[in-house]
């Protein structure tokens, strides 16, 4: 039974919410019924004082409860199982795994599997795989792989099928992925905000880098072969656009990025940007709005890793206990951010 009492405050939290993000993560057994169910079981909510919280069905079986009749969480554990099956046959293949394929390997139908699979990671068995396939060529890549033996190994059957995959998520040539920016021209400039001196660099898709504390050196030593002008009149153009973001961080953000991850960075930088201004998440959040809910270390290190700050708001992450954590331009930078954003008056408005 989970008795840490953070955890159990943020699981009746999901329990009262019906959350089913986070079905698979925990049970709660109901000591007046003698049952377990999922955090979305559709029936009505016992009183607090007659459950308890187990991290999986397991534990809750071995305490003597059986599993809820009307939401099976049972169930559940079975399409967790499939999932991780699935997605481990897609990991050890050369070549696209097919629909068809998985629902046999796990025993579903593939219209069943299809949704079992969107639910848990956050993107389509389809999706997934060239997800995949994409890590596989940037990582041949960074390891010095020609371009186009980095794209047939890692499964891709054309080098168009590879460009298609990118579109609206990497504006650099791959290539570059492996030469340090090689091929590309960014702009860059350091801006004066309320928080600190700001590094604004862009490509000519959008915004690489945004960071605080940082000039020409540290951009140098990030993209070694690219060519960096200083100011221009792409950057000026995004300039005050980055400025207003920083002094006011409730309204919209819709600047042009061109940020580059791996799979589960991308999912993790995506489920930032969907935190509304004003209100945060935790790291168990993050990762399970990215698809994977066991992956909360890895969350944290996606979220370290981001390299646009403030308008992908890794500033909105914080511990389970409330705690405001790390950040990497400091926690005086972070605390001044979420005051701004949660309404308080500060910074030029």
């Amino acid at each position: 039974m989970i008795a840490d009492p953070d955890l159990v405050a943020e699981m009746q939290a999901a329990f009262d919410a019906r959350d089913r993000s986070r079905d698979g993560e925990f049970v709660i057994a109901v000591h007046t019924t003698g049952i377990y169910c999922r955090p979305s079981c559709p029936a009505r909510r016992p009183r607090p004082e007659n459950i308890a919280f187990y991290p999986d069905n397991a534990s809750a079986e071995a305490a003597g409860y059986r599993p809820c009749k009307r939401c099976r969480p049972d169930e559940a554990a079975r399409d967790a199982l499939a999932v991780e099956r699935a997605v481990a046959a897609m990991q050890a293949a050369d070549s696209p795994v097919t629909l068809e394929q998985l629902a046999a390997i796990t025993g579903y139908s593939p219209a069943h599997f299809q949704r079992i699979f969107t639910r848990a990671m956050g993107l389509s068995p389809a999706a997934y795989g060239r997800a995949l396939r994409v890590d596989r060529a940037k990582q041949a890549l960074r390891d010095g792989a020609r371009v186009s033996d980095a794209i047939y190994d890692a499964g891709f059957s054309a080098p168009s099928r590879f460009y298609a995959a990118m579109n609206g998520r990497l504006g650099m040539a791959p290539s570059a992925w492996a030469k340090g920016g090689a091929g590309t021209t960014i702009d860059w400039a350091v801006a004066e905000t309320s928080l600190g001196a700001m590094l604004i660099a862009a490509t000519a898709k959008g915004i690489c880098r945004l960071s605080f504390g940082e000039g020409e050196r540290e951009l140098a030593a990030r993209f070694p072969n690219a060519e960096l002008r200083e100011g221009g009149a792409h950057v000026a153009a995004l300039r005050d656009r980055v400025i207003a973001a920083v002094e006011q961080p409730q309204g919209a953000i819709d600047l042009p990025l061109d940020v580059e991850g791996t799979a589960f960075q991308e999912r993790v930088w995506q489920a930032l940007r969907a935190i509304p201004a004003g209100e945060t998440r935790t790291y168990a959040q993050i990762a399970s709005a990215a698809g994977n809910p066991t992956a909360v270390r890895a969350a944290g290190s996606a979220n370290g890793a981001n390299p646009v700050a403030v308008l992908v708001p890794c500033h909105r992450v914080i511990r389970t206990d409330g705690s405001l954590g790390g950040y990497a331009y400091g926690t005086a930078i972070k605390q001044e951010l979420l005051r701004r954003e949660a309404g308080v008056q500060g910074g030029r408005r």
